[in-house]
């Protein structure tokens, strides 16, 4: 059994986790980021979401409901149970990886690599948040698509044993037309992610920057 799976058995039976800022302390998101509209999901410079979580594994199987503050630079998720007690914080900024779990600080150069040795759990991590959005990741490969060319089941052969990843449902949120339900596996994991909410998020800055100017317009007329 892995470092995490023994910290959550020993609290629930089946955890209910929720992915939150590095502090554990609030969701809520930083005053530099402001929520936009935006067409399609790859717009984003960066954006939170909300939703649900289930892992299998042949050891293991729970569910949970999911937050990720997810920008261009970096990723920051937090693990709590229903009771909103942290119990597994991830922060990953420019290559470095903070990892605390159980009291315990666990830090490496590469977020799935540092999942894996700590919790035992191979997960796709830089894929994910493509995934998520309905992208396609590096090494990608789309078996099937719907109607509207959206991708229905696609694998990715960059890693063995290939990941598989099936767009279940779809649904539009902030403008975006993205995956409501998609599930992930292979031979030693299965998860299934669910999309309740799903917030683009852009820097304070460039909308002022980005905004008229009201003086030089009036000079104009």
């Amino acid at each position: 059994m892995n470092n995490l799976s023994s910290f959550t058995k020993n609290t629930y039976a089946w955890v209910i986790l929720s992915f939150i800022f590095i502090s554990g302390c609030s969701t809520t998101i930083p005053d530099n980021l402001v929520p936009v509209s935006v067409e399609q999901a790859e717009q984003a410079q960066a954006w939170e979401m909300q939703g649900k979580l289930a892992v299998r594994t042949a050891d293991d199987k729970f569910s949970t409901n999911l937050y990720w503050l997810h920008t261009q630079t970096s990723d920051e998720l937090t693990l709590t149970t229903m009771l909103g007690t942290t119990v597994l914080s991830l922060s990953s900024t420019a290559g470095d990886t903070l990892l605390e779990l159980d009291g315990k600080t666990y830090t490496d150069t590469n977020a799935q690599r540092l999942l894996a040795r700590i919790t035992g759990w191979t997960i796709p991590i830089d894929a994910l948040p493509l995934w998520i959005t309905g992208q396609l990741s590096e090494g990608d490969k789309v078996m099937s698509q719907d109607s509207l060319n959206r991708p229905i089941k696609l694998i990715n052969l960059n890693q063995r044993p290939a990941w598989e990843v099936s767009f279940k449902s779809w649904q539009t949120q902030s403008g975006a037309e993205l995956p409501r339900l998609l599930e992930i596996n292979r031979d030693d994991i299965r998860l299934k992610i669910q999309v309740s909410k799903w917030q683009a998020l852009l820097p304070e800055k460039q909308i002022v920057t980005n905004q008229p100017n009201s003086t030089a317009n009036e000079s104009s007329l």
